[in-house]
């Protein structure tokens, strides 16, 4: 049976809604949930799981991190991971003893020596402990702002595994040594785990019309920088391996052991961060949403069209509009916008809407 640009949009949504389960159980079936600070009204880790989990509250995720089987680390951005995919990108170099010469420069090396000593001798430590020990002074950091050179340091060593996250105080990173076990770097093992990585891409953002999934592979640069030169052949082997149809003029790939035909999205209003699954790829939103939703948080506010953080609004299989969200003197407060200019005339569409907004009033627990 052909497939349909309706059916694939039905199997984007009901796939990325299975029924809510426990936290740890939905990080594990996701394997990845990107992660961001601006909390507006809350932050994208946590809009992301409160559809996913069962009885999900704001920060929750914070609070239990050391409890549950993920590490923050980089996948296609920056997030959380679950252990199993963390060992397909660690360690990112080929031995221990050339990251920090190699990666962060001569200069720089007795400096991150020192630091990784002061770790393993107190066993976790808050940046600011750091700098009140160090005083290496600031950089130039990747938004063009300015921040402590130690906590650049910090961030550089977590990445390519030579600290971990144990836990976060007030949004801060707690830093702990770390050692990621040796692993086989035959060729025919790297492949393995190259493709793993883009199947676990593809299982959190599928179904991902062609050019999407070569964007998401390439992104796999930052997940594992030492084998970036394997991915344009990986991508080759994904297309042979994946399910794929045309429709239209373009090729939709999605997981080897889904059938994008069998799926049917729930009645139900969903506000979505703009770094949900179902939202990160914007691209694929036009394809199968025929609207250019754009993320303005950082756009001047006297050229925004949607707000600040406008949340697409989900209803069915349709994203029909937009929400910006803020909490005031302790209320929900929300504006509302349409593509058509109007809501949905179901009926059912105003009572699902009633029941998202109470339920974000329960996540925040307001």
């Amino acid at each position: 049976m052909a497939i349909t640009l309706d059916d694939l949009r039905n199997y984007a949504v009901a796939r990325n809604f299975p029924q809510p389960t426990t936290l740890n159980r939905a990080l594990q079936r996701m394997g990845f949930v990107q992660a961001d600070p601006i909390r507006a009204p809350a932050r994208a880790q946590d809009l992301i799981l409160r559809h996913r989990v069962k009885n999900y509250r704001a920060d929750d995720l914070e609070r239990r991190y050391t409890t549950l089987d993920v590490e923050e680390d980089v996948f296609v951005n920056y997030g959380y991971v679950t252990r199993s995919l963390q060992a397909l990108m660690q360690p990112r170099l080929k031995s221990r003893a050339d990251k920090i010469t190699s990666l962060l420069g001569a200069a720089k090396t007795q400096r991150a020596k020192l630091l990784l000593d002061f770790v393993r001798k107190r066993g976790a430590v808050h940046p600011s402990e750091v700098n009140e020990h160090f005083a290496h002074g600031r950089v130039t950091n990747y938004w063009g702002g300015s921040s402590n050179a130690t906590t650049h340091l910090l961030e550089a060593m977590h990445y390519y595994g030579l600290l971990r996250v144990v836990k976060r105080e007030k949004g801060i990173r707690i830093y702990a040594a770390h050692k990621h076990p040796a692993v086989p770097n035959t060729a025919a093992a790297r492949r393995t785990r190259i493709d793993s990585l883009i199947d676990a891409a593809v299982r959190i953002y599928a179904p991902l019309p062609g050019p999407s999934l070569s964007a998401y592979v390439l992104r796999l640069r930052y997940a594992v920088p030492q084998w970036r030169q394997e991915l344009p052949s990986a991508l080759q082997r994904a297309r042979q391996r994946l399910p794929h149809a045309r429709v239209g003029d373009v090729d939709w790939y999605w997981p080897a052991d889904e059938d994008a035909l069998d799926h049917t999205a729930q009645a139900a209003v969903r506000f979505l961060t703009p770094f949900d699954p179902l939202v990160h790829d914007r691209s694929r939103f036009e394809l199968l949403w025929n609207w250019t939703y754009r993320f303005e948080a950082y756009t001047p506010a006297a050229k925004r069209k949607l707000g600040y953080y406008a949340m697409p609004v989900l209803w069915r299989d349709r994203v029909v509009g937009w929400a910006n969200l803020s909490v005031k003197s302790g209320v929900l407060a929300h504006e509302l916008g349409y593509v058509d200019s109007h809501p949905p005339r179901d009926p059912a569409f105003k009572r699902e809407l009633d029941l998202e907004l109470e339920a974000m009033q329960n996540f925040l627990r307001l």
